[in-house]
């Protein structure tokens, strides 16, 4: 399958090749996230951040995280079995998924990198980048961590501040 240059598109055919419903719809920025949820008609923890965590082998992985907690290193270095893990630079992270950071989600990405997902997202219908700036994408997050065969587990802890 060929990769669309319009990242919505290519979000919503990949979508389907899976088998997966997704809403994408249009949204004006917000500057925080309690912002963000609010505009959405969501709570905090419904906005789910996608991460993508690159690996010492130059190899990467997406770690989802809700909106309101932080990822634990620790907890996820020890899931993946690596002592070394970390966020790449902007550049890095577009060459890796075909999306600019804040519109990052595992759905349509150039590569399908591994998806480690925090339980606490299970069981929610959740709002998550959409490939594009002023979009959001809603997904059961049951069905997304089974299209992408994820690896739930608790990989967060609380948000600093």
């Amino acid at each position: 399958m060929a990769i669309s240059a319009d990242p919505l598109a290519r979000v919503r055919d990949a979508a389907a090749a899976r088998g997966l419903e997704i809403e994408i719809r249009e949204r004006p920025a917000a500057r925080s996230l309690t912002e963000a949820a609010s505009l959405l008609g969501l709570q905090p923890a419904d906005i789910v951040k996608t991460l993508v965590v690159k690996r010492a082998d130059n190899t990467y992985l997406f770690a989802l995280i809700p909106g309101d907690l932080a990822i634990s290193w620790p907890k996820l270095r020890a899931l993946v079995g690596v002592n070394k893990l970390r966020l790449p630079e902007p550049e890095l992270a577009l060459a890796a998924t075909g999306y600019e950071r804040g519109t990052i989600v595992p759905i349509g990405s150039s590569t399908d990198w591994p998806v480690y997902a925090d339980e606490s997202i299970v069981g929610r219908r959740i709002a998550m980048g959409a490939g594009a700036h002023g979009y959001s994408l809603f997904v059961d997050a049951d069905a997304l961590i089974t299209a992408y065969n994820a690896t739930v587990a608790d990989i967060s802890q609380p948000a600093a501040g």
